[in-house]
């Protein structure tokens, strides 16, 4: 088996995830539409699909990683799952003593949050040793600011779902993901174009 590069690996994560959002934007919905557990079974576990590759992508991106590189992928899905966990124990509390109102529907974020935890505490880890999480030269794979883009743009596409909906919620919510990955992409381009520049200053004087 071929080693996985770090820009395939980018391209069929930002694949995953748009299946997922299509699956869950016009598939899962009909679960609640349809007769019968079986279909209704099948229909609402359609989004967790894409999921279950992207974890099966993240293991294999992990044991095909150098000693450092494993080093910093355990140490971020460590700090992953306490602080998914402890928000989790926090917030089973306060519902069971009726403090918020939470729903099934809750256990949708969990991995969202989940990743989201890893991704900062990965970046942060890279920057310790030394590292660069959005280079964008040979094969670091997608410049940066094009990945916060690309989210941006799923984001988005969920946005727009649940204002034509009428879901006032969800579209607030996903609107702000939205505006926050696009302002992340500018600083990463500003970031980008910055390096480039110190980078030809560098050669001109060599």
């Amino acid at each position: 088996m071929t080693r996985l590069s770090n820009k395939s690996y980018q391209w069929q994560t930002l694949l995953s995830m748009s299946v997922y959002v299509v699956l869950l934007l016009l598939v899962w919905p009909l679960a609640r539409t349809v007769e019968g557990w079986a279909a209704k079974g099948l229909l609402a576990l359609a989004p967790v699909l894409p999921m279950l590759y992207l974890f099966a992508l993240m293991a294999r991106r992990i044991r095909e990683s150098d000693e450092l590189e494993q080093r910093m992928h355990l140490v971020a899905l460590g700090v992953a799952t306490m602080l998914t966990a402890a928000l989790s124990l926090v917030g089973g509390f306060l519902a069971a003593a009726h403090v918020l109102a939470i729903d099934g529907s809750i256990l949708i974020w969990v991995f969202p949050l989940m990743m989201a935890s890893y991704g900062i505490v990965r970046s942060v880890m890279v920057r310790r040793y030394g590292g660069d999480m959005f280079a964008c030269a040979g094969d670091s794979g997608i410049p940066g600011y094009v990945r916060a883009l690309l989210v941006a743009v799923l984001m988005a596409v969920v946005a727009a779902f649940a204002y034509v909906k009428n879901d006032d919620q969800l579209w607030g919510v996903f609107a702000g993901m939205a505006a926050a990955f696009i302002a992340f992409a500018m600083l990463q381009l500003i970031r980008h174009r910055r390096q480039k520049a110190a980078l030809a200053d560098d050669r001109r004087q060599g």
